[in-house]
């Protein structure tokens, strides 16, 4: 009885450890690249040390040693994100808390006052993927929705203009949240931090994110990894409806 239950615990320490492993190497195509380039090397050296091709042996054993440190170094932000990804897999909640018809209208109407002044913003809308790990590291508010607080929090000059508000519901849960920014190459390499931000928490969450730029005014929603333009008031209702129903 005592070696079956053994047997039983082995085979599910080992089932976690290969799902974890599998959950974080696969949470980045680049760390997962990465992955695929070690293994590559590996077996060539193996190869060449049963052909006896000592200076090529010695070569690549060289680069294994020294190679998984630069690696991490490159791809320090991709792996903080597949660590992230791997560790909240299991956060989703059953059921979303999605806001009132009166929450979608005071975020149109700040997003599009913001847009004509200007002002850059990020406003990250929770579904079933939990942000905690983010909003812990902000400014903890749980406020009420209005037009009215969140054009006050990107107000530049102010001390929560930078970072992202995260919602839930009809309430803000923070504002200054930080996310890992997106390496995606799909999109233009000049665009901005908060554009990359909001690409970043769009590959790891089922949220939403309306990115207003400072630059531009330009106004866009970034979802599941795609960023689209939405500078009128009727298209960001639109994907609001989509995605808050």
């Amino acid at each position: 009885m005592k070696e079956t239950l053994l047997m039983i615990l082995d085979g599910y320490i080992l089932w976690i450890v290969v799902f974890f492993l599998l959950s974080f190497f696969l949470a980045s195509k680049r760390v997962f690249r990465m992955l695929l380039l070690l293994i590559f090397i590996y077996l060539v050296e193996l190869l060449t040390d049963k052909l006896g091709l000592t200076l090529s042996s010695d070569v690549l054993k060289v680069a294994l040693e020294y190679l998984p440190i630069i690696i991490i170094v490159v791809l320090a932000p991709d792996i903080r994100k597949s660590f992230e990804s791997a560790f909240t897999i299991d956060s989703k909640r059953d059921i979303a808390t999605m806001g009132s018809q009166e929450t979608k209208q005071h975020i149109v109407e700040a997003v599009t006052y913001l847009s004509s002044q200007n002002i850059g913003a990020l406003i990250t809308i929770e579904k079933h993927s939990s942000l905690d790990q983010y909003a812990e590291r902000a400014i903890m508010m749980n406020s009420q929705v209005s037009k009215e607080l969140l054009i006050n929090i990107f107000t530049p000059l102010t001390p929560l203009h930078d970072g992202a508000v995260i919602i839930r519901g009809d309430s803000i849960r923070c504002a200054g949240a930080y996310y890992v920014l997106s390496e995606t190459t799909k999109y233009d390499k000049t665009m901005g931090s908060r554009h990359r931000a909001a690409l970043g928490i769009s590959e790891v969450s089922d949220s939403l994110t309306i990115v207003v730029s400072e630059e531009t005014g330009t106004i866009s929603i970034v979802l599941e990894g795609i960023m689209l333009k939405a500078n009128d008031k009727e298209k960001i209702y639109e994907y609001l409806n989509m995605f808050m129903k």
